[in-house]
């Protein structure tokens, strides 16, 4: 699926402030990156799905796609079972569904699965970088810089249930070249197995 993804500049005043030429390039550099990862696990993939532009709020397609962000959401905050929050009917399973309205991209796209990622990366600007070795200095403390979170979910388009899904918080990382996204990509979707893993040439 089409991922959600965007990149900021963190200022020297702690603001973040989007970058449209790195969220494109990282659009593309991702999936790319993806695709690689998952073939070396013997995954086949069909062609990127990208929700039509004229899909709106209200087409099942794009309410999926935030539903699959809002699971995602309650995944992290209660599925732990060393959470205190942690749901007791799930009974230490996990057991999380998007409900049999995927069936819609089943028919969009033909495949069995589908890939949910959003990510949300920052890098830290000259004046932020300035900022903080000042901070360290003076201060003997860190002020922060940027910082990549991501969460990414594999989905059953047969029943809805979320057969995977992990968290990824790194205050390293690049998006902007495919390096880095091959980097990122890789611990994002550690975890992820196919039947065959394709061994890695010597």
């Amino acid at each position: 699926m089409e991922p959600d993804i965007e990149l900021s500049e963190v200022m020297a005043g702690g603001m973040a402030e989007p970058r449209r030429e790195w969220t494109s390039a990282a659009r593309l550099l991702y999936p790319q990156a993806a695709r690689e990862a998952l073939a070396r696990q013997g995954i086949g993939t069909r062609p990127d799905y990208l929700l039509p532009a004229a899909a709106g709020p209200d087409d099942p397609r794009r309410q999926i796609t935030l539903l699959s962000q809002a699971v995602s959401l309650s995944i992290l905050q209660y599925s732990s079972t060393a959470n205190s929050r942690a749901l007791r009917n799930k009974h230490g399973r996990f057991d999380w569904s998007l409900g049999p309205g995927v069936a819609v991209l089943r028919e969009a796209t033909g495949a069995d699965y589908a890939l949910f990622t959003y990510i949300r990366d920052s890098y830290a600007s000259g004046g932020r970088t300035a900022m903080r070795i000042a901070g360290l200095l003076l201060l003997g403390g860190d002020i922060g810089g940027g910082m990549q979170v991501g969460v990414a979910s594999l989905v059953d388009l047969r029943t809805g249930q979320v057969v995977w899904h992990n968290l990824l918080v790194n205050q390293a990382g690049d998006l902007r070249n495919l390096a880095g996204a091959r980097e990122t990509t890789s611990h994002l979707l550690k975890g992820v197995r196919g039947q065959a893993p394709v061994e890695s040439q010597p």
